[in-house]
């Protein structure tokens, strides 16, 4: 994400808590997936795991990249800048699209569905704080194409979940199993028109469209902030 300095005080002064924020939400949404995958083992389905509920959805990744964070900080720098961006663009993405058809937030037990739009709305302000530390540090041109790398791997990696496990279990990681029908709200009457590869393929460019959008949207507010704090610095001379 294209970052500039002017605006420099409001960034510096809430970065440590940010970044306090993205570490502690890591530990959180690993521990409370692994609560959420006991539940549904062993109180749901009576013991027997279902393959369905494998946590490598889209929504999933987060929490991984979260849980990597810390140690790109002091190992793998680099890697931070495609980390947040992932998370302020294909992260946020994923909070948001998710309210435009709740059926996939609703459980049998209670305490499961609050889980999953509490997961989501974390997820939103994730995006959001991990924008915001975008903008500091030098210009990053290519931070949305390391986004896209990671999210393009993930549907790599999906895609193989799907093929292996998909021969004795049900299981559609990225809702981009070939042998399952769309489920997305929208795409999934594009299926018998265009048929159920195709819709796949439109929908994953769909996704990186819709997150090259809200990256769009973080570089104007940031050029907008940055235009705003020289003009002030302007008249002050």
């Amino acid at each position: 994400m294209q970052v500039f300095h002017p605006f420099g005080n409001f960034i510096n002064s809430t970065t440590p808590m940010l970044r306090r924020f993205l570490h502690l939400c890591g530990p959180l949404m690993g521990t409370s997936e692994l609560w959420k995958q006991w539940v549904l083992t062993f109180i749901v389905n009576n013991g027997n795991y279902d393959w369905w509920y494998f946590p490598f959805q889209l929504c999933s990744i987060p929490m991984y990249l979260l849980l990597l964070l810390p140690v790109c900080e002091t190992f793998f720098p680099k890697f931070q800048t495609p980390i947040l961006t992932f998370l302020a663009t294909y992260g946020l993405l994923g909070g948001l699209a998710v309210f435009a058809d709740t059926s996939g937030l609703n459980y049998p037990v209670l305490p499961l569905t609050v889980h999953a739009y509490t997961w989501h709305v974390l997820m939103i302000a994730i995006g959001i704080a991990s924008a915001i530390l975008q903008m500091q540090g030098k210009c990053q041109c290519h931070a949305f194409r390391g986004a896209t790398a990671i999210y393009l791997c993930c549907c790599l990696v999906a895609s193989a979940i799907n093929a292996v496990l998909g021969i004795t279990d049900s299981v559609n990681m990225f809702y981009i199993n070939p042998k399952i029908p769309m489920v997305q709200v929208v795409f999934c009457d594009l299926v018998t028109q265009i048929g159920n590869v195709p819709t796949i393929l439109l929908y994953v460019t769909a996704t990186m469209l819709g997150a090259r959008l809200i990256y769009a949207f973080w570089q104007t507010m940031t050029r907008s902030l940055a235009r705003r704090q020289a003009d002030d610095i302007r008249k002050k001379q």
